[in-house]
Formats: C-alpha cells, structure tokens, sequence
C-alpha cells in the first residue's frame, strides 16, 4: 500500500526531529529477525534512552538534505533494510545497544552512524564506540580514581593510631602478668 504524501511529510518531520536531536545515530540492517526480536530490541534501547526507528532510506535521506549538518555527508550506505538507532543523551548508547543485540542475533548488522556533527562514521568506528565504557560506568571510575589517594592517606594515619593502640595493649598485659 503506498504511503500519501501527508504521511511522508509527517515522518521526514519525525527524521528531522530526531536527527537534529542526536549526539549519535547508528545505521544497522535487520534484514531476518523477527518482529518478536525487533520488539526486544526496542525495548532494550527505551531502557538505555535509545530511539529505534525503521523508515524508508529514501526518506531519512530528504530529512538529511533538511538539516544543514547532514547536507554534506555521506548516504551512500543507506540501501537496503535499515534500522535508524538514535540517543539525544548519550553519544555511544544506540552503537552499544545495537552492538549488544548483534552479539546475540547475528542477523543485525552494524552498517555505519553519524554524529552530532553529521560525520558519517564507518562500521569499525561503529564497533570501537559500542567498546566504551557508558557514562555511568566512567564516573564510577572516576570516583574511585579521586578516592583511591584518599582512603589510602586514610589508611596511613590509622597505621600510626594501630601502632600506638597496639603498643599500649601490649604494656598492658605485661603489666597485668
């Protein structure tokens, strides 16, 4: 059934939304999973703040001619069944939800992404971004990187407490003996 063009304006408005939006867009193809699969998909990017989106090639393409960023870059690898993966929170979230998924089912193939700037990044590039840490995990290691000095100089002057305590307990006894 053909798409009327209200409908067509309506989603390269969604594209453009969400494009312009973006710290990251990852570009997958889909081509043999299930709707049961593509369903667990979506839900596990709602759960990391990802927006999934599977629309015509042909119209993520006027919505990037749209977009002064993307005017420019490279739609060559916008063929075939493609899946549009987006975060307007995080820049690696749709690259390590995706890549995540991929492990699993090995139908979803990472294709390429643009970031905020509209670069088109390749499928390594891709790859090497779903490989680092989230923004969670880097401010844990930045907490315990900042603490470690701390609970260490901590560790040192109660040394010297224990010393003493542990000298005066040994008095003590002797004492009691």
């Amino acid at each position: 059934m053909a798409i009327t063009r209200q409908i067509k304006e309506s989603q390269v408005a969604e594209i453009v939304e969400m494009l312009s939006n973006a710290k990251l867009t990852a570009v997958a193809q889909y081509k043999g999973l299930t709707v049961k699969e593509l369903q667990t998909l979506r839900r596990a990017a709602r759960e990391s703040g990802v927006t999934i989106k599977v629309v015509k090639n042909r119209l993520v393409q006027v919505a990037m001619g749209q977009i002064e960023r993307y005017k420019d870059a490279d739609k060559s690898v916008l063929k075939a069944q493609l899946l549009y993966a987006s975060s307007d929170s995080d820049e690696v979230a749709p690259a390590q939800v995706l890549a995540k998924f991929a492990k699993e089912h090995e139908a979803l193939k990472l294709i390429a992404g643009y970031n905020g700037t509209g670069e088109m990044l390749g499928e390594e590039d891709i790859k090497a971004l779903a490989n680092l840490p989230t923004k969670d995990q880097l401010r844990g290691i930045l907490v315990g990187t900042i603490g470690a000095p701390l609970s260490g100089f901590v560790n040192v002057l109660a040394g010297n407490v224990r010393g003493v305590l542990n000298v005066l307990n040994a008095r003590a006894e002797a004492l009691e003996n």
